[in-house]
């Protein structure tokens, strides 16, 4: 056996560097939450190359004595906890006493600091876990911590880095989590001296997240709060109609702390209950707090991971609050103004005078160019790529589809033989006739939702909306497939608000989106401007077709043209199809039937929902006791002969 050893204190500190500090997010993340453990009020957090090359972090905190500055970096030395009691009553984001000491081993960190009423602070400059330099320093209450050379002895690490846009988008996330947690403090984050996000620390959340996601975004959260003896929530949530494809934008906090937790966030969903599309995501910020002995926040170094006491009754608490808060609310958009902001020319040309204002006086030569390039292209129509005539062509051709109304024409078809409102004939080839599916007799209408059909092997009831849904997907997806790539330019550019980690994440994808045909230019700092778009997309549906394009490119990490298409034909088809509660009369839904049977796959829409189930004559006997077993007969079961 070899012999057993007892590892060194730098080698025990790089081995445990190992579990919590994984990115330069993760330094930032540590030294932030020992800013806010210090009380602090203010923080500025300054980060180069991504933190590769430095992150400092300067805070008014209580700060650190001289004489205890050089025990702060001494493994599990901490001032958070101090008996094994204090372990299950947390009341600080750190308490382990590892980040100080693992930062130090793979990096070069110096820090100064200095409490309240000392003539003099200290400063110490510590690299690979060594002591380089210790002496007084003159310096404000507070911390000023600096980290140089991350990873420079261990480049396994170092390798393992992503691109600087993808390390710099985690290290917003984690700032804009602490800023959700804690609305009373000033967060100051710049990358290469550009400031990334700011907040004010008066204590609204709501205007932080105003700051995080946008202006428009804050505006469309409702306020929740509700209580229990074990239990406070506060936070936000977002209307039902905005939505995200993944729950990245959801963000708990228990006690300060932002947490990983999949049931929180499933019942948090839940209390939206059939408010929201499949596949889609509520926009939220929910502060829990709760005695700290509900909570086992010593699960994992880095502290996503928590196990909570009275799980099920926490969850049961959010789903209500949420379920309540959207019954109390009417959730019917003002048509008025939304016709106003979306067609309104004028109107819009005098709000980008007015942004064009605004801007020249906040952000000084980022305002001179708004007028060349937002006013003067809404003026000026410049030339398409796309010949005329083909566009015109394209548009009329999409013209029965671009209406609100699923059918087109706001005239009802009264006479058989008649052209409908879902009439799509010219879209089918030959080929999609050619198979299995039964001739339908159209029977009635159930609720708006549901038609009733027959054939000869019995009752068939089909989902109006997804069997529509199939109809659009594959014209869509046909008539799609015949255009490249060209574009068109835009009368009106089309200004998109982002917040700074999705503008990371997209200066990181920029490549891929200009092969799509989709260029996005910069426009402030959490905005990009769009001056043209592939022609293939559909008029009136260009901002939300972008959004949609970035999100799944967001979501997935990569996106090809045919893919893209793929979705779109599938977004565009239940965008466009009839819902439930809408009446149709009997010649439309004749053609709808008509229409299904002609498609090369009517069983399916594109989500893969049914969209015909069938009781057979046989089940139907069953069901009304016309077939019984062999044992029993109905002259025995009840005297009549039928």
């Amino acid at each position: 056996m070899a012999e057993i050893i007892e590892l060194s204190e730098t080698l025990s500190n790089q081995i445990a560097a190992g579990e919590v500090i994984e990115r330069p997010a993760s330094v930032v993340k540590e030294l932030v939450e020992n800013a806010i453990d210090a009380n602090a009020r203010k923080i500025d957090i300054l980060v180069e190359e991504a933190g590769v090359k430095s992150i400092r972090i300067i805070d008014d905190g209580d700060g650190i004595e001289a004489a205890q500055v050089q025990r702060a970096f001494l493994r599990h030395a901490t001032s958070k906890i101090t008996s094994r009691l204090d372990l299950f009553k947390i009341h600080s984001l750190g308490f382990r006493g590892e980040a100080l000491p693992s930062i130090a081993s793979v990096a070069d960190v110096t820090l100064i600091s200095a409490v309240d009423g000392a003539s003099e602070g200290a400063q110490i400059e510590i690299r690979g876990g060594k002591i380089i330099d210790e002496r007084g320093a003159s310096a404000r209450k507070g911390t000023d911590i600096t980290v140089t050379d991350l990873f420079y002895n261990t480049p396994a690490r170092l390798k393992y880095l992503k691109s600087q846009s993808t390390e710099m988008a985690q290290i917003v996330d984690i700032i804009n989590r602490l800023a959700f947690s804690y609305p009373h403090i000033s967060f100051r984050l710049t990358h290469n001296d550009n400031e990334t996000m700011r907040t004010t620390g008066n204590g609204n959340l709501q205007q932080v997240i105003s700051s995080v996601y946008g202006v428009q975004v804050a505006r469309d959260m409702k306020a929740i709060t509700v209580e229990d003896n074990d239990f406070t929530i506060n936070g936000f949530v977002s209307l039902p109609e905005l939505t995200r494809s993944n729950r990245s934008y959801i963000t708990m906090l228990v006690n300060g702390r932002y947490i990983k937790n999949y049931s929180l966030a499933k019942a948090l969903v839940k209390g939206y209950g059939t408010r929201l599309m499949v596949g889609r995501f509520p926009m939220a910020v929910i502060q829990i707090n709760m005695d700290p002995n509900l909570v086992d926040v010593n699960v994992h170094p880095q502290k996503y991971e928590v196990r909570l006491s009275k799980e099920k009754q926490l969850m049961e608490l959010l789903e209500n609050a949420v379920r309540q808060t959207f019954e109390q609310t009417n959730l019917i958009p003002d048509a008025y103004q939304n016709y106003l902001g979306k067609n309104n020319d004028d109107d819009f040309v005098a709000e980008l005078n007015d942004a064009s204002a605004h801007f020249k006086i906040e952000h000084g030569e980022l305002g001179q160019s708004f007028q060349a390039q937002v006013i003067e292209p809404v003026i000026v129509q410049k030339s398409t790529d796309l010949q005329e005539a083909d566009a015109q062509t394209f548009a009329q051709k999409y013209n029965r589809h671009e209406n609100l109304n699923p059918f087109g024409d706001e005239e009802q078809a009264v006479m058989p033989g008649a052209q409908t409102r879902l009439d799509l004939s010219e879209q089918h080839d030959e080929e999609g006739t050619e198979k299995g599916f039964p001739t339908l007799d159209y029977i009635g209408q159930m609720h708006g939702t549901f038609l009733f059909a027959q054939s000869e092997d019995g009752l068939y009831l089909i989902d109006q909306h997804a069997a529509q849904e199939r109809v659009k997907y594959e014209y869509y997806h046909q008539e799609l497939a015949q255009h490249g790539l060209e574009s068109q330019k835009l009368l009106v550019p089309i200004v998109i608000q982002y917040s700074a980690v999705e503008m990371l994440q997209i200066t990181g994808h920029q490549a891929e989106l200009e092969e799509l045909g989709l260029y996005l230019e910069p426009f402030g700092r959490d905005s990009v401007i769009v001056h043209e778009h592939p022609g293939w997309f559909i008029k009136g549906q260009e901002e939300d077709t972008i959004k949609e394009m970035v999100d799944w490119l967001l979501r997935d990490g990569s996106l090809n043209l045919t893919d893209f298409r793929e979705r779109t034909a599938i977004m565009m088809a239940c965008k466009r199809s009839i819902k439930a509660n809408w009446k149709i009369n009997d010649i439309e839904a004749r053609d709808l039937i008509r229409q299904l049977s002609e498609t090369k796959n009517p069983y399916n829409c594109p989500h893969g929902r049914p969209v015909v189930v069938n009781f057979s004559n046989t089940d139907m006997e069953k069901m009304f006791k016309r077939i019984q077993d062999s044992h029993e007969a109905w002259i025995e079961y009840d005297n009549h002969p039928f």
